[in-house]
């Protein structure tokens, strides 16, 4: 079987990125990057703030945040009333967490696809709270149908409080029927948070399409957004019951300002995150995601190819839409998350190339991203260095 090909470049993309040109950027999914022209319109709101703070803050930004939430909320097809800006995916989930008021004899359920740091933020409300944490194990190769139906089996009503689960997975990169899994819980009464870490800019998903009680993704990764920028997205039966982690002065104006406020935050991250929306759309939205996700499979067959993986052994539980791809390590590779960092690290050092090294259920795999500034050739680089590397065990 042939090497799929490569997608023609975007003309001029790469020179909209300050990325280290000696350095091959290969894992956007992590942190993402954010255009020159965007972090221009951020130092702008930060001069405008710096050069009188009190009036920035005093004056009108309430309502820059407010608009600033409709903007984003249009992007994602979701309800601006029900949005609200917060930091990150992360500190979304942890506000639907202990807002849900857990108590001993309740139940969270997630899937062992599930995020780290979102996974340690369920043990620790489980443990404050007296619930408990349940994971679901959900085979890679498994089918949507055959999701679907795990996840089914697995719902205790009365007893399971919240459904934890994935749209876009980081450490497998599975695209998970996220629409159909809501509609299961549904029937049975269990609400649903969906982690959406990486899908606002990657996929064309609208948020109202999914239907989840909870949704929360970052516009700093696949949007162009400065670092920081997330929204929560939350039904209208559990507005008033969410909470923010910290209470500031809007605390009596309810959700989503009570969320948003948080005193002398720096807003200019949020403030700019429409810019890096307009850049999305002035490379033209269909052809950046398609770009990227052909590129994503190119490099995952080249290097896989490298590193003697067979094109049928080779993930693709995303789909042809997702613009990450996952390799499978030799065995004894990366096989906790403390050798996957040093694996990771030492790549970046030997190699030049920033990539994702995950470590799931015990065993290493390579994550590779595709995005408009990257090209062919830092794959193919990879590919040539990457195997005698490895085997410098």
């Amino acid at each position: 079987m042939s090497v799929p090909q490569p997608p023609e470049p975007i003309p001029g993309a790469r020179l909209l990125f300050s990325l280290d040109p000696a350095v091959s950027h290969l894992n956007h999914g992590s942190f993402g990057a954010v255009p020159i022209s965007v972090q221009r319109a951020q130092q702008r709101l930060r001069d405008e703030m710096e050069a009188n703070p009190l009036r920035f803050f005093t004056q009108g930004l309430i309502d820059r945040i407010a608009h600033t939430r409709r903007h984003l909320a249009g992007f994602l097809g979701a309800d601006p009333d029900g949005t609200a800006l917060v930091g990150n995916t992360t500190t979304g989930v942890a506000v639907v967490l202990q807002s849900l008021g857990l108590r001993p004899g309740d139940e969270v359920l997630s899937t062992d696809h599930g995020y780290g740091a979102v996974s340690l933020s369920i043990q620790r409300e489980c443990r404050r709270t007296g619930a408990e944490s349940r994971v679901l194990a959900v085979p890679l190769a498994a089918t949507d149908e055959e999701v679907v139906e795990t996840v089914r089996s697995a719902l205790r009503p009365g007893r399971t409080r919240v459904l934890v689960v994935d749209q876009l997975t980081s450490a497998t990169a599975r695209l998970l029927p996220v629409a159909a899994i809501v509609g299961v819980a549904r029937e049975q009464g269990v609400p649903v948070l969906v982690d959406a870490a990486h899908v606002p800019g990657m996929l064309p998903t609208t948020v109202a399409s999914v239907g989840a009680d909870f949704w929360v993704g970052n516009l700093h990764k696949w949007a162009y957004a400065p670092r920081g920028t997330a929204v929560l997205v939350v039904a209208p039966p559990w507005r008033d019951r969410i909470e923010p982690l910290v209470v500031s002065w809007e605390q009596e104006s309810g959700f989503p300002a009570r969320l948003e406020w948080q005193a002398t935050l720096d807003y200019t991250s949020w403030l700019a995150a429409p810019a890096g929306v307009f850049t999305l759309r002035s490379l033209g939205l269909d052809r950046v995601r398609a770009h990227n996700a052909v590129l994503a499979a190119y490099g995952q067959r080249v290097v896989g190819d490298a590193l003697g993986v067979a094109p049928s052994h080779l993930p693709d539980p995303g789909g042809p839409e997702v613009a990450m791809r996952i390799i499978p390590l030799s065995p004894g590779l990366a096989t906790t998350v403390d050798e996957a960092r040093a694996l990771q690290q030492r790549i970046a050092e030997r190699l030049s190339s920033e990539v994702a090294v995950m470590s799931w259920k015990g065993r290493g795999w390579l994550r590779l991203c595709g995005q408009v500034y990257n090209s062919p050739d830092e794959y193919e680089r990879l590919a040539v260095r990457l195997p005698p590397l490895l085997a410098q065990r």
